[in-house]
């Protein structure tokens, strides 16, 4: 199951790129996590590192960056979940727009198990949509009010 949410920020993406994977500011920004860390001892992230995220909730995901590339994308897949979801992957894309940066937020994800996946798959992409969605407006908010300049 795959799905995409966008965003227009009044900043460069090289800022709005700094924001996002500064794991540092990321919980001053965004509402969808209540713990972000990079973990194995890395300092920065980067392909190959691996990141610890707890979803409010307490829901909690070992990650691995697949794709490093500043200022334009970043994707992780999961290496470490909770039980119903048998893959998990996702891709923040930072394009140019004029002065400012459109930001695209796109994930896809199988659920387990997988006989049930016709009726969990899109009770968990309305969750994650809304959460996406709910994320875009708090980088929006965060950049307007100055974030990441």
């Amino acid at each position: 199951m795959k799905f995409e949410h966008a965003a227009r920020v009044e900043a460069s993406p090289d800022a709005v790129f700094a924001l996002t994977q500064d794991y540092a500011l990321r919980l001053t920004w965004d509402p969808f996590l209540t713990r972000a860390q990079l973990i194995g001892g890395a300092t920065a992230p980067a392909v190959g590192v691996r990141a610890w995220c707890v979803a409010k909730g307490g829901i909690g995901m070992e990650t691995e960056y697949v794709t490093f590339a500043r200022p334009r994308l970043v994707a992780v897949k999961m290496t470490k979940g909770p039980w119903p979801l048998e893959t998990f992957g996702g891709a923040w894309e930072f394009v140019p727009d004029g002065a400012g940066t459109c930001v695209l937020f796109r994930y896809q994800f199988r659920t387990r198990p997988r006989w049930l996946a016709w009726a969990i798959e899109p009770i968990a992409r309305a969750w994650f949509s809304r959460e996406t969605r709910l994320r875009v407006a708090a980088l929006e908010r965060a950049i307007a009010a100055g974030a990441g300049r």
